[in-house]
């Protein structure tokens, strides 16, 4: 009877009790182990220290709009629900996880904090800095660590243009591309400028800034001549001998950098007191205040965004996408600040995805995201990202000037007149610094 049990069993090809439920546990196993890696690769995260002002004077306009633009973004990478080439779940599959830290308090305390997000946090990469001193300050040590860094906002061109990094990346242009667009619009309509006046930040931006409206002046407007050059300190927030002195000595242009909470109060100070009036106000970097201000805001203001954000975006897939999903969450649209830091964001995402398809789909070290994120291009809701300066750790890209207006019927401070300028056109070459560029003419530029 045995035997034929056995002879049975192997005529149907089936194995021998034991052998069999051994079989099964050996499947067992190799689908558990299966799914246990799968399940620790689903969970692994790509760590990122977001540093913004979530206190003082650059908060409500600035620096909390880019942490809501970051929060909504990485929120939306996680689920997958960004369209393509992002519509890929977190990084390449891993989740994004955010710290997020304030930029308040002066570089030395920036300096320790990048330094606890690196060491103590463990993050994998760091998206920073509103201040163009707080990144002179953190480049540096990031450099120093081999750790990996996006300097999301920050102005002055001397980052890339008297240093070299390797880890150190900026993903949106410099403050020259701002202060040259607003000459050339000037000088696209004609304006009459006999005489101008200045008012600036006195640090890194603010002096950069005024450099480069100088320079561009000189060029553009040889017989124009410079009246008033103030600089009060960064936070000064009052502005009544300041403004005393811009009404007393008025010229036909005034000139100004300021931003974030100086910006507010400068405006809300002067614009009583008829200085918009007797006076074309340029204002390089202004359009992150009109929601708050309302109709506060003078009309016939000459502004820029840093770039074409915001009102002064272009018509595309990606930006009504990006426009929408900012305005659900915070119902308001996004301005610059938030727009600096998607872009920001999507070139780490995409630089990231690349260094993981070739590294077999591992997370990417600092030396792998760099390789990849160096000389890239990507789309962002303001146009083509290049990392065409700085030997590839700088971005270029185009920007819009135009002229406020507010409406009663929308309730909202609008942008009339808005001219476009390629990137080509207000940014330097690869080879020449800002000033030796704008002193050359504006050599090789294509408007």
């Amino acid at each position: 009877m045995e035997s034929k049990q056995k002879k049975h069993q192997q005529i149907s090809g089936l194995p021998q009790p034991a052998i069999w439920y051994r079989h099964l546990a050996r499947s067992a196993v190799a689908v558990g182990m299966v799914a246990l890696g799968m399940t620790a690769h689903a969970q692994e995260t790509f760590k990122i220290g977001v540093v913004s002002f979530l206190s003082g004077q650059a908060a409500e306009s600035f620096g909390i709009p880019a942490v809501n633009g970051a929060k909504v973004l990485v929120d939306a990478f996680n689920k997958g629900e960004a369209p393509a080439p992002y519509n890929k779940t977190g990084f390449g599959g891993m989740k994004i996880e955010a710290i997020y830290v304030d930029e308040n308090g002066g570089a030395t305390k920036q300096v320790q904090e990048l330094r606890n997000l690196y060491d103590r946090e463990k993050v994998d990469a760091v998206i920073g800095y509103v201040s163009s001193g707080d990144c002179l300050a953190a480049a540096p040590v990031a450099e120093e660590l081999k750790k990996f860094l996006i300097l999301y906002d920050c102005g002055t061109p001397r980052i890339f243009e008297d240093a070299k990094y390797n880890y150190v990346f900026r993903t949106a242009s410099h403050a020259t591309m701002d202060n040259v667009a607003l000459a050339r619009y000037m000088k696209a309509r004609d304006i009459k400028v006999a005489t101008y006046n200045m008012i600036n930040q006195d640090y890194a931006w603010g002096q950069d800034s005024r450099k480069d409206f100088m320079l561009s002046m000189a060029q553009l407007y040889p017989g124009a001549k410079l009246g008033e050059d103030l600089l009060p300190k960064f936070g000064a927030g009052q502005y009544g001998t300041e403004i005393s002195v811009l009404m007393s000595k008025s010229a036909d242009v005034t000139h100004s950098s300021l931003w974030g909470g100086d910006l507010q109060a400068f405006i809300l100070q002067s614009g009583p007191r008829g200085l918009f009036k007797r006076s074309q106000v340029v204002l390089s970097a202004a359009d992150h205040v009109l929601t708050n201000l309302g109709n506060k805001m003078p009309d016939g203001a000459i502004l820029g965004a840093r770039g074409a954000y915001g009102l002064l975006s272009p018509k595309s897939a990606l930006n009504d996408w990006w426009w929408s999903t900012y305005q659900k969450g915070y119902n308001t649209y996004p301005a610059q600040a938030p727009y600096r830091m998607a872009q920001a964001l999507m070139g780490l995402k995409l630089a990231a995805e690349k260094a993981m398809a070739a590294n077999g789909g591992k997370k990417p070290t600092s030396e792998q995201l760099a390789a990849a994120l160096k000389g890239m291009e990507w789309d962002s809701p303001a146009g083509k990202i290049r990392m065409a300066l700085g030997d590839g750790q700088q971005a270029m890209q185009e920007t819009a000037i135009g002229k406020t207006r507010y409406d009663a019927a929308k309730k909202m401070v609008v942008i009339d007149d808005i001219q476009r300028f390629p990137a080509e056109c207000v940014n330097p070459p690869a080879h020449m610094k800002s000033e030796e560029w704008i002193k050359s003419g504006f050599a090789g530029s294509k408007c």
